[in-house]
This record gives structure tokens, sequence and C-alpha cells, in this order.
């Protein structure tokens, strides 16, 4: 499996999280998935595949259990952090679907060559 098809499982969790209103730890995804905690990566493509389709922010409900915010390596800006997750909260996730790993090789594709 590869960390296209990682993200896709973490959608998932984090799409029926966010119908519940709740913040997810690093920790709990690990358990939820059997995922390495370090997720950096995967939550780096469901980032970019939200920032692509103007969608809210859904990665940022994976949170660390210490700090409560999501890592340092989140390329969001994290100054709004509350309202952003609010966004998220509200957003009907599961009307939509989860994105296809392919979905999240173009979105992570895409924002590649935007540094470039």
């Amino acid at each position: 499996m590869d960390t296209y098809e990682r993200a896709q499982q973490f959608w998932s969790v984090l799409a029926f999280a966010a119908r519940e209103q709740k913040i997810v730890s690093y920790e709990m995804l690990h358990e939820l998935t059997g995922m390495a905690i370090e997720s950096g990566r995967e939550l780096g493509h469901i980032y970019y595949f939200c920032l692509n389709h103007d969608l809210p922010l859904l990665n940022l409900l994976a949170v660390s259990k210490k700090s409560g915010k999501p890592s340092d390596g989140c390329p969001a800006n994290l100054a709004d952090l509350p309202a952003q997750q609010a966004r998220v909260f509200v957003y009907d996730w599961l009307k939509h679907g989860a994105p296809s790993a392919d979905d999240f090789r173009k979105a992570t594709a895409a924002e590649t060559l935007k540094t470039v």
C-alpha cells in the first residue's frame, strides 16, 4: 500500500470525525488504521487535495495529543485553527464521497509543480 492509498484510509477516518465534530490525535489515527504515527505525508496529500478543490482543510482535524495542534510540518497557516476546524465540521464530507488514490496523487503533483 502506498502513501496515496493510506491517505484514502485517513480521509475516511477524518471525514467521519468531522461529521461527529471530533478532533483526532495522531495516535488515534494509528490505532484506527494500523498506520504509522508518523503520518505527515498522508496528511499532506489530504491537505493538497483540499487546497486544489477549494475544500476546508480536513487534515487539520489530526493533531498531536501533546499540543492539540497539527505538527510543525503542516503546511497550512494555523493562525485561525479553531475557525478552520469549525469549517471542516460543518462541511458535508460524506455527501461528496472520498477521493481515489489517483486523486491524491494528482493534487500532490499539482502543488509540487507550483513550488518548482
